[in-house]
């Protein structure tokens, strides 16, 4: 099976979440990514646990953060505050297609690793920084996480009961998405590179991304001058698009358009609502969700959640259960496409969810488990063409490990 991006060199000096969550993603296209780690601790999520995975061959527990988002890379610890850390971050620059980091704006220029410097020497070297912030402007040098992007860019503020606090999402989305803009956004300049030749550099910040990925919430501020309320598991432009409780659990019913409510009404035996100037269009059952919405509540709370699911599935109404994610991960849709798959590394078994890309009917998913801390060191040196000596020296010196 080829890769889209087989042959193709990513250095991944990134982590946490964003960063990572591109890389993997260029490893699941087929690109090598080598991940620079720092002796000793390496990726600060590697200790972001429990839960914990068991290594005993390796003599390492690692956490379930860390193996997320580091898939189909190999680890090279490497000590970049020391001249000669430096010397062969360089070197490997020079061969490289892509770098991805993430740290603060000029924190690798103090080493020469910055994109301008690495440029120098490979113009078509393609850089992407992610930062909290962006690389300037007046919070340019603070740091940035999603929790607090998350509140700042506006998404707690939609997010949450009405009456209650505003809340983030259970996933850190922000930095999800920005790994994926990253991915998008190297993989464009890689294209343009191949007819012109040169790299770019691209500037990526947390909160210009969650402020980007607000979608229709923030047009809705735009377009009608006030900020959106929030709606708890109700959605702030169609109606009925919420949760709702049955006699023996809850369910989300999704009507989207004035078709399916005409059947749902029908299967509740209220005939006359999709008649009912009221209620007809989803702009009117916006505007009257308040005499609605309970209306709907009272019907579903009569049955069981699974009967009524089978119902609206019957009728063209959709709907589904609201699942726990280990529920969700064991789901049978989820099951039949493949989501849920296995890595082996020295015989333990590290569980993974599958890339969701597929190319002609195959998954992209990389078979390569992520790596322990500096498991790929010396592989990777001695492609550089370093000798066991002069790697067992980098050892001893504590420039790698």
């Amino acid at each position: 099976m080829t890769h889209p991006l087989e042959g193709r060199l990513v250095l991944d000096m990134s982590r946490v979440l964003a960063g990572p969550w591109a890389g993997q993603m260029l490893a699941d296209l087929g690109a090598r990514v080598i991940k620079i780690e720092r002796p000793e601790r390496g990726d600060d999520t590697r200790s972001w646990g429990p839960p914990w995975l068991e290594d005993a061959v390796n003599d390492v527990h690692e956490a379930a953060y860390y193996l997320c988002a580091n898939r189909g890379k190999q680890s090279l610890a490497i000590d970049i505050a020391d001249p000669r850390g430096q010397a062969l971050i360089r070197r490997l620059a020079e061969q490289a297609d892509i770098l991805i980091e993430n740290f603060k704006v000029g924190g690798l220029e103090r080493y020469g690793l910055d994109y301008a410097s690495l440029a120098k020497r490979n113009p078509g070297l393609i850089g992407c920084s992610i930062t909290g912030f962006g690389q300037d402007g007046p919070y340019a040098q603070r740091a940035g996480y999603d929790f607090m992007i998350q509140a700042m860019g506006g998404l707690m503020s939609v997010t949450g009961d009405p009456d209650g606090m505003p809340m983030k999402t259970g996933v850190a989305i922000t930095d999800v998405m920005t790994g994926l803009y990253a991915a998008i956004g190297v993989l464009a300049a890689l294209d343009e590179r191949g007819r012109t030749g040169r790299g770019r550099y691209i500037d990526l910040s947390l909160l210009d991304v969650q402020v980007a990925t607000l979608a229709n919430q923030s047009l809705n501020a735009l377009v009608g001058h006030r900020d959106p309320d929030r709606h708890g598991n109700a959605h702030p432009n169609i109606v009925p698009y919420q949760a709702f409780a049955c006699s023996d659990g809850y369910l989300v019913l999704t009507v989207g358009n004035d078709t399916q409510f005409a059947r749902l009404a029908d299967l509740l035996k209220h005939p006359e609502w999709s008649d009912d100037e009221a209620y007809a269009t989803n702009a009117a059952r916006v505007a009257h969700r308040d005499r609605l919405v309970p209306m709907i509540a009272e019907c579903l709370a009569e049955r069981g959640r699974d009967a009524w699911l089978a119902e609206f599935e019957r009728h063209g109404i959709p709907a589904g259960p609201i699942n726990t994610i280990t529920e969700a991960l064991h789901d049978a849709q989820v099951s039949h496409r493949g989501m849920v798959t296995t890595l082996m590394r020295d015989g333990v078994a590290i569980p993974q969810v599958a890339n969701p890309l597929r190319f002609d009917g195959e998954s992209r998913t990389s078979r390569r488990p992520p790596p322990a801390l500096g498991q790929d060191s010396d592989a990777v040196l001695a492609g550089m063409g370093l000798s066991e000596a002069q790697i067992a020296e980098l050892r001893e010196q504590g420039i790698v490990s």
